[in-house]
């Protein structure tokens, strides 16, 4: 993973990087080894020099949100100010059966969520913060030093619900990470987003939309679907590494890509 990192910080076509936030792996039967997500960010954030670095997504259920606030600022900071701050409602079932972690039913989840979601930005962008929620209460609480991206790191929200995810998205987001399978599927579901927006007066221009591809489909696919998406609004592609990770994928990956660039 550091050696793909620290090749992908020398390639220009590519501008972020992302791990995830799973105690078990999230493809094949959900064995094998892997790595924390954030302390792992942490050491490819210090690693590398211009890409910039997200969890994509950091699950609200498995920390606090003050706690997660403070690793972001201190992510942020430890990288020169380019942490992407990925957020979702947490969903595998597998992994808090195993730790004894609590996943609350569906709406208690995005409850919790919604929650997390105010604090962790009033924690970020305000010298102090006071938070009565039924699940998050702040009491003057402050985060200190704050993040170098002001007021706070983007954050990017991950999934499709049409009524919880994407109002939040609508309200907090600067990225929206929605899977699709199809630009056909990405659009009807980009669609919603527009409404959302709308239901708030904002405008979703502001909002950088991303998927996700297959690296292990090849380059010439890789670029075919990311011209497909990009001619349907989506602004950024991330591509998934088969494994094992090997830094020299990249570079075929980024000459498919490079004409495509805007």
């Amino acid at each position: 993973m550091l050696d793909v990192w620290r090749a992908a910080d020398d390639i220009d076509v590519f501008d972020s990087a992302w791990n995830f936030d799973h105690f078990y792996p999230i493809f094949g039967d959900g064995t094998g080894p892997c790595l924390e997500g954030w302390t792992t960010l942490t050491a490819l954030a210090q690693a590398t020099h211009r890409i910039r670095v997200g969890c994509q997504v950091t699950g609200m259920i498995y920390r606090h949100p003050a706690v997660l606030a403070s690793m972001a600022a201190t992510v942020d900071i430890i990288s020169g100010g380019r942490l992407e701050l990925g957020l979702g409602a947490g969903w595998n079932e597998q992994e808090t059966s195993a730790y004894g972690i609590p996943l609350p039913p569906l709406k208690e989840r995005f409850d919790r969520f919604d929650e997390g979601l105010e604090a962790i930005v009033g924690l970020l962008s305000q010298d102090s913060t006071t938070y009565d929620g039924t699940y998050v209460k702040l009491t003057d609480a402050w985060c200190d030093p704050k993040p170098i991206q002001r007021p706070h790191p983007p954050i990017t929200i991950g999934g499709n619900g049409p009524t919880r995810t994407l109002r939040a998205v609508a309200r907090h987001a600067q990225q929206w990470n929605g899977m699709s399978s199809s630009p056909e599927e990405w659009k009807a579901k980009h669609d919603v987003l527009v409404e959302r927006c709308a239901e708030i007066g904002r405008d979703t221009a502001e909002i950088l939309c991303s998927v996700n591809v297959r690296g292990s489909d090849g380059p010439d696919v890789v670029a075919e679907r990311a011209a497909a998406f990009g001619g349907a609004g989506v602004g950024l592609v991330v591509v998934s590494l088969p494994q094992p990770y090997n830094p020299r994928d990249l570079e075929p990956i980024a000459e498919a890509l490079r004409p495509l660039q805007g």
